[in-house]
């Protein structure tokens, strides 16, 4: 004889997100405001995956809130114990972190703020919105997938423990940019970007978020967006119109920069007879890209290009300038 289990699934499913997972499992069941969560775990491991996974519904509260309903609620939010790390599996989220805070108990960032959540439930669990619903027709636009969903994390970080440490734990993550080959890759032939497509690709958004500079308006359009294409396959280009045509900006020339260069924007400043000389070196044309600075303590929003501009500054040096970088992906040159 034999044991026959069906799985039914009500909507269409990433070839690439499909899996089988075959175990002796235990299954957990809620109902979280409305929403299914089911969790499948190695027989014996129910009491550590019970504990480890309340951070399920907080993240859920955060990602609904920010990025709308969860895209698939009629398929039930799962995660399942498997051997490997984790993936994005639709509706069937894969789970190997051992029931570890961070990613297997380490900090991806540096700054201890990764220790404060599981890695793979924030980040695999972002997938479901930036990926699974939102899918980029190509693969060298992977970059919708992973800059998205490690923004996520940010995001949660942020509903967690508020804007100070999600600041810091996104600038934290730079060190991990290689500036290898560019983010987006050729087109046509399976070819992926840079691995930087993840954390180079959220610190765009962090930086076109301070560009935006207005926290309400920013989560509008977080939210906008990822209903605007819920469920839908999308490319580079869509994106880049949405959050020009959302911002009432020009954000062409920025998209430009970090996901088709290498080249981190720098920003060269001195001080000569009580004026701030600035400028724009390392970019692509017609990039314009506002920055903030504080002089004395007080905030300056600043308009480079790459044509020498002026401000006048009275009596203030150098070690009254400080330009905003947590803010902004940029590198600072100060000729002296």
């Amino acid at each position: 004889g034999y044991t026959r289990w069906d799985w039914e699934v009500k909507n269409p499913i990433n070839n690439y997100d499909i899996t089988l997972n075959i175990a002796d499992y235990a299954h957990l069941h809620e109902n979280y405001k409305g929403l299914d969560l089911d969790y499948y775990v190695l027989r014996g491991n129910e009491q550590a995956a019970a504990k480890q996974f309340e951070q399920v519904k907080p993240m859920m509260d955060c990602f609904q809130s920010k990025f709308g309903t969860y895209p698939f609620a009629d398929d039930s939010y799962k995660l399942v114990e498997t051997p490997y790390l984790g993936m994005e599996h639709q509706s069937a989220v894969a789970y190997g972190n051992k029931f570890l805070k961070g990613y297997l108990g380490r900090d991806l960032s540096g700054t201890g703020i990764g220790l404060l959540f599981d890695y793979i439930i924030v980040h695999e669990s972002g997938h479901e919105w930036f990926g699974n619903s939102i899918t980029s027709q190509d693969i060298a636009d992977m970059w919708i997938h992973e800059g998205f969903t490690m923004y996520s994390e940010v995001v949660f970080v942020e509903c967690q423990f508020g804007y100070d440490k999600a600041i810091e734990y996104i600038n934290g993550m730079r060190a991990n940019i290689d500036n290898d080959r560019p983010i987006i890759g050729q087109y046509g032939v399976n070819n992926e970007g840079s691995g930087d497509m993840y954390y180079k690709g959220a610190m765009m958004l962090n930086t076109i978020r301070h560009i935006v500079n207005d926290d309400a308006k920013w989560w509008k359009i977080l939210l906008d967006y990822s209903q605007t294409y819920r469920h839908k396959i999308i490319d580079t280009q869509t994106v880049i119109s949405f959050f020009n045509s959302a911002t009432g900006m020009n954000l062409t020339p920025v998209f430009d920069q970090y996901l088709k260069t290498i080249n981190i924007p720098k920003l060269n400043y001195s001080i000569r007879h009580g004026k701030l000389l600035y400028s724009w070196q390392n970019v692509v044309d017609g990039f314009d890209m506002p920055v903030d600075i504080e002089i004395k303590g007080i905030k300056k929003r600043l308009y480079p290009t790459t044509k020498t501009q002026e401000l006048p500054i009275g009596k203030a040096a150098n070690k009254d300038i400080r330009i905003l970088t947590n803010h902004f992906l940029i590198d600072v040159n100060n000729s002296k």
